[in-house]
């Protein structure tokens, strides 16, 4: 037991410092993901609720495909999809030439995709919670909509949406898993390489599972922290 626990030291020898780097690209690509994804599902939302018939049926195409395709395909779609086109656009214009897309980046289109589509349904769900009278309030008191989406829709549609945007970020931080099928080294990438190399597949997988555990638990803190703060005027406003 000893010398194997010596295979997860930070020094020279122990793979502890290629799975922490490993770790830190997963939790990584996870973040960059929600600042594309989070406002792209919510202007899904909005198009879904237009009135302009063109816009539901982009908003309805949209989440169709991306929560309808399996996330692995979405991934390779994105990063083998891109480089083609690229080489066949630059070929087109006279400049061959062999593009290679950046792995992290084409995940982070992928998977922000994905979480923006499974995002959208909640913040239509979100939408459908609060009473259409506030809209009507709004108008009356002459608040512009920017106004009225910034301080009155918005903090109420977090406060609803929080927790479906919860589970959506966890899948998507076990999704991040499959980009080692593009040679992006992330956590699970970084183990399968450890496993390889030692033949110590327990040992290795039991780490990566509390790693994924770890960001979990943590997120969870996160989002719980972020729900007492969402609803403290409930709370103050309760005899």
């Amino acid at each position: 037991m000893p010398e194997q626990l010596t295979l997860l030291s930070l020094a020279s020898g122990g793979w502890g410092a290629a799975l922490l780097v490993g770790a830190l690209v997963t939790l990584a690509l996870a973040l960059s993901c929600v600042p594309l994804g989070l406002p792209l599902g919510l202007g899904v939302a909005f198009a879904a609720r237009s009135r302009r018939r063109w816009l539901r049926l982009c908003a309805t195409a949209f989440s169709t495909v991306f929560r309808g395709l399996p996330e692995l395909l979405t991934l390779l779609i994105i990063y083998y999809g891109c480089q083609i086109g690229a080489q066949k656009l630059l070929a087109t214009l006279g400049y061959p030439a062999d593009v290679k897309i950046n792995a992290f980046v084409a995940a982070m289109i992928a998977f922000s995709l994905v979480f923006a589509a499974f995002s959208s349904e909640v913040w239509l769900s979100a939408f459908k919670a609060i009473p259409k009278g506030q809209f009507e309030a709004a108008r009356m008191l002459g608040l512009s909509k920017s106004t009225t989406f910034r301080n009155v829709l918005l903090p109420q549609l977090a406060r609803v949406a929080l927790p479906g945007l919860s589970n959506n970020w966890l899948a998507l931080l076990k999704e991040t898993s499959l980009v080692s099928t593009i040679s992006l080294v992330d956590l699970m990438r970084q183990t399968s390489l450890a496993v390889s190399v030692t033949k110590e597949p327990m040992l290795f997988y039991t780490v990566a599972c509390f790693g994924y555990l770890f960001f979990s638990a943590l997120s969870g803190r996160l989002f719980h922290f972020l729900e007492q703060y969402f609803n403290r005027h409930q709370r103050s406003a309760q005899p």
